[in-house]
């Protein structure tokens, strides 16, 4: 991305704090755009962290997103720490902030928890983007919204591209692929520029989301055996941080975006067997158990990457055996430095 440069650009991102949002801000400022992070760090983040107990995870998720935090400040990108559920709040921050961006990141980042839990779910991610949606009308904006390959519902064929039709599963999914309505539907009635993004499997650096990878490697770090739903043939198109992010930066600075739906993955689907042999290559003696199948998660693969390769120039760097040992080294320097996080775990009759 050496030939892309940002400077002039105003970019707000809504629930910026987060795993995919503090990266991305990282970047953006590292190639001169003007970064504001708005967020109420209470979804996944240090509220709800703070106030839970019992959980084995609290310290290392709260050192992981204070380190977050600290690297928005070393950066000097400023928090509004808002509510976007909160309407007026939300329209007069954006109002002083005056972004020509606006990349909507606030939600549930995780199907179980919302299927769990719809009403939060609808609270933190639709009810945040109608808002978001109503600040951004009436000017000449460019709104970025995050879905997810779950609109897809089950896979079909070799790779799914961004025409097929969507049959989304469960909770998440119905929101993912509701809110995506609702942004073509800006468009239309508003004008409101606009980019979707699918996005799958994320992994990397400084996530609290206890996603598959995550968990794999926390638990091999205490020395526990790896859990999997289903016989671990079931394959998803694992997406390393900064994969997701160079696409993400293309998206804003690429007129080729405007007005278009793209799955921004690696684009190529690994199963959670292939995952946990790089595991246990890493970590010898670790082995694999094997739990029932979750009905509601989708049969998914691999997404399609040509629509962004095209229009975007994007380039995927990372397959899972280059991003996911990045990931797991990161892991390890944080175990070699912090060793309380991860003690083994005690085991209850």
């Amino acid at each position: 991305m050496k030939d892309i440069d940002l400077r002039g650009k105003k970019v707000a991102l809504i629930g910026g704090s987060g795993f995919i949002g503090h990266n991305l801000a990282l970047k953006l400022v590292s190639l001169g755009a003007t970064v504001d992070v708005i967020d109420s760090l209470q979804v996944n983040n240090l509220g709800a962290f703070s106030n839970v107990h019992g959980d084995p995870n609290k310290s290392l998720y709260l050192h992981v997103i204070n380190t977050r935090l600290d690297l928005l400040r070393k950066a000097q990108i400023p928090l509004h720490v808002v509510d976007a559920r909160d309407y007026q709040v939300l329209s007069r921050c954006l109002s002083d902030i005056k972004p020509d961006t606006i990349v909507q990141l606030a939600a549930i980042a995780h199907a179980n928890r919302a299927n769990k839990d719809p009403y939060s779910t609808f609270d933190h991610s639709f009810r945040t983007l109608e808002n978001a949606l109503d600040c951004a009308r009436g000017q000449d904006k460019h709104f970025i919204y995050f879905s997810s390959s779950m609109v897809y519902g089950n896979f079909e064929g070799d790779a799914v591209t961004e025409d097929r039709r969507c049959e989304p599963m469960g909770i998440y999914g119905a929101l993912k692929y509701g809110g995506e309505k609702l942004v073509i539907a800006y468009n239309q009635v508003f004008g409101l520029s606009y980019t979707i993004v699918r996005p799958s499997a994320l992994y990397g650096e400084r996530c609290v989301s206890r996603r598959v990878g995550q968990a794999f490697i926390e638990n091999a770090l205490r020395g526990i055996n790896l859990s999997v739903n289903g016989d671990g043939t079931d394959a998803l198109d694992f997406t390393y941080i900064d994969d997701l992010v160079q696409g993400l930066v293309l998206a804003i600075a690429r007129k080729e975006a405007r007005n278009e739906i793209f799955n921004l993955t690696y684009g190529g689907a690994r199963t959670l067997n292939q995952m946990a042999e790089i595991i246990r290559e890493q970590f010898p003696g670790i082995e694999v158990k094997y739990q029932p199948r979750d009905a509601l998660m989708p049969e998914r693969g691999t997404l399609s990457i040509e629509k962004a390769k095209s229009l975007l120039g994007y380039a995927p760097a990372n397959p899972l055996e280059k991003g996911f040992v990045k990931y797991i080294g990161w892991y390890k320097e944080l175990a070699k430095e912090n060793p309380e996080f991860f003690k083994p775990q005690p085991v209850h009759a």
